[in-house]
C-alpha cells in the first residue's frame, strides 16, 4: 500500500494539467480573445493586451504574457504559436456566431468544415437607441446630479479595489437614464459577458418553451443518456436551469477550461459527466448545467443550421440585439455558459424584455410567466451569504434587505452585471475588466446607491 503522502501527491499529479496542455490553454486563450475582441468588439491590439489579456486568473497569466497573436483581418482568423513554434492554436470568426476555437492540431485549411449559416450576413448597423426615447433625460436636475455622482464612483475604486469599469447603463423601458463608457469604448463595443451568458441562454430556452419546443419539467432526453440503465435520464431541463443536475462537475463547477480555451467540445465534457447525487437534491454552480440545457434544445432540431439560427430569429434579432455574438465549439454547440460578446445596450434590451413580461412591441417572445419562473427560488439553494438562485438568474431577495425583494441579476466574471428590478421598472448594467485576485466590483452596493440617487428629491417619473 502507498504511503498516504505519496498517494496524495500522485492524486494531485493525475488531476493537474501537463505543461503542454497549459501552454495550449494559454495560446487558445490569446487566440480566442484576440479574435473575438478584434472582430466582435472592434478593439485595437493595445486595448486587447490591456483589457482582455491583462488581470486574468493566474493559471495561464504568465504564459499569456509571452505569446503573440497573428491577426488575419481579411480572412478573419487569429493564430498563436506556442511550444517554441512547434504548435499553434487558431480561432476563426463567423458572422453572428463570433469566434470558434479549433482543437489542438487543427489547421485553418479545415475551416470549411465549420457550420456557417450566416455566411452572407451584413455587418450590424449602427445602434439606433431603440426602444428608448431620445432627447434629454426625464430626471429632475437633483436626481441627475445624484446619479452622476454614483456613476463617478463606479469608474473609480469605490466599489472594489480591483474594479475596472468599462461601461455603465441605467434604463427604464422608455428612457436611458444614464450611460457612460471608458474612453475608447462606444455603445457598439462588444465585450465578453462571461457568466451573464447563462441568463441569455435561459432567455433562449424561454423562447423555445414559448414556441413549445421544450417543457421545463420534462426530461432533458439527451441521446448520450438514453440507455435504460443510465440514471441521468431522470435529469430534467428544470434541474439544469436551476444548477441542480446532480452531475459531477469537479471541485469547482465554474472551471471548464478544456471547453473555454482548450478547443474541447461540449459533447466530450458536459454530456460525459457522471451522476453524483439525485437530480434536484443539491445546488451546485456548474457551467456544464447551462451547456447541457442548450444541448437539450439542440437535440430538438432536425439540422444544426436550424439550431444555430434559432436564438437570433426567435429572440435576439427581434429585440435589436444586433451587436451580440453567441459563440460555439467547433461542432456547433453554443457555449452559453460564458462565451457571448455583447454591448451594454444589448444587455439592457434583454432586461427591458423581461420588464415587459416577455413582450416586445406587442409581440410575445417569452412565456407570460417567464419572469416569475426565473425569479422563483429553486428548491435547492446556495449557502447563506450568497444571492439566491432561480433559473439561471441570481436572486437578491430577503437575503439582501437593502434591495427590493424582486431584484434579479445576471452575474459574470470580471464584473459583468445585468440587474433587473421589476418593482422599480429599472435595468442596471455594469461592464468591466476587474482584476483577478482583487476585490471586484460590488454590484449590490452600486445598485443600492443607484436606487438612492433616483429617490433623491422628487419621485422618479
Amino acid at each position: 500500500m502507498l504511503p498516504l503522502a505519496l498517494a496524495g501527491l500522485l492524486g494531485q499529479a493525475a488531476a493537474a494539467e501537463t505543461e503542454t496542455t497549459l501552454n495550449a490553454y494559454a495560446a487558445g486563450y490569446v487566440a480566442g480573445f484576440t479574435c473575438s475582441a478584434t472582430f466582435n468588439g472592434g478593439k485595437s491590439p493595445e486595448q486587447i493586451r490591456e483589457h482582455e489579456l491583462g488581470g486574468i486568473y493566474p493559471l495561464i497569466a504568465d504564459r499569456v504574457d509571452n505569446l503573440t497573436a497573428e491577426i488575419n483581418r481579411e480572412q478573419k482568423w487569429v493564430r498563436v504559436a506556442y511550444d517554441d513554434g512547434q504548435r499553434a492554436r487558431i480561432s476563426i470568426w463567423r458572422p453572428k456566431l463570433g469566434c470558434v476555437d479549433l482543437p489542438v492540431g487543427a489547421s485553418f485549411a479545415q475551416h470549411e468544415h465549420l457550420a456557417n449559416p450566416y455566411v452572407s450576413a451584413e455587418p450590424p448597423a449602427a445602434d439606433n437607441g431603440q426602444p428608448w426615447q431620445t432627447g434629454n433625460s426625464p430626471l429632475p436636475a437633483e436626481q441627475q446630479s445624484a446619479l452622476a455622482a454614483v456613476i463617478d464612483q463606479a469608474f473609480s475604486k469605490h466599489y472594489g479595489a480591483g474594479a475596472r469599469t468599462s461601461a455603465v447603463l441605467i434604463a427604464t423601458p422608455e428612457h436611458l437614464l444614464a450611460e457612460r463608457y471608458l474612453p475608447g469604448f462606444t455603445p457598439e463595443t462588444a465585450q465578453r459577458t462571461w457568466s451573464v451568458a447563462k441568463s441569455i441562454g435561459a432567455s433562449v430556452i424561454g423562447a423555445a418553451v414559448y414556441q413549445r419546443l421544450l417543457e421545463v419539467d420534462e426530461a432533458a432526453g439527451l441521446e448520450n443518456w438514453s440507455h435504460p440503465l443510465d440514471p441521468r435520464g431522470a435529469i430534467t431541463l428544470e434541474n439544469l436551469l436551476q444548477m441542480a443536475s446532480g452531475l459531477d462537475s469537479n471541485v469547482a463547477g465554474n472551471r471548464t477550461d478544456r471547453v473555454y480555451m482548450g478547443g474541447g467540445l461540449v459533447s466530450d465534457t458536459a454530456t460525459e459527466a457522471a451522476l453524483e447525487v439525485t437530480p434536484g437534491e443539491r445546488w451546485k454552480y456548474a457551467n456544464n448545467d447551462t451547456m447541457l440545457a442548450l444541448r437539450t434544445l439542440r437535440e430538438r432540431f432536425a439540422t444544426l443550421d436550424d439550431y444555430l439560427r434559432f436564438p437570433f430569429h426567435a429572440l435576439l434579432d427581434k429585440i435589436g440585439m444586433q451587436h451580440t455574438y453567441l459563440e460555439t465549439d467547433w461542432q456547433g454547440d453554443f457555449i452559453l455558459s460564458s462565451q457571448v460578446w455583447t454591448t451594454a445596450r444589448d444587455l439592457a434590451r434583454l432586461g427591458v424584455l423581461h420588464l415587459n413580461n416577455g413582450e416586445w412591441y406587442d409581440e410575445r417572445l417569452l412565456p407570460e410567466d417567464w419572469l416569475t419562473y426565473i425569479s422563483t427560488p429553486a428548491p435547492a439553494q446556495p449557502d447563506a451569504g450568497s444571492p439566491g438562485y432561480g433559473a439561471q438568474w441570481w436572486l437578491y431577495n430577503e437575503r439582501f434587505p437593502e434591495l427590493p425583494n424582486d431584484t434579479i441579476a445576471a452575474r459574470g466574471n470580471r464584473g459583468q452585471f445585468l440587474v433587473i428590478i421589476p418593482s422599480h421598472d429599472l435595468v442596471v448594467v455594469r461592464r468591466g475588466y476587474d482584476l483577478a485576485g482583487q476585490p471586484g466590483f460590488n454590484e449590490h452596493d452600486f445598485t443600492r446607491d443607484v436606487l438612492k440617487a433616483l429617490a433623491t428629491g422628487e419621485q422618479r417619473p
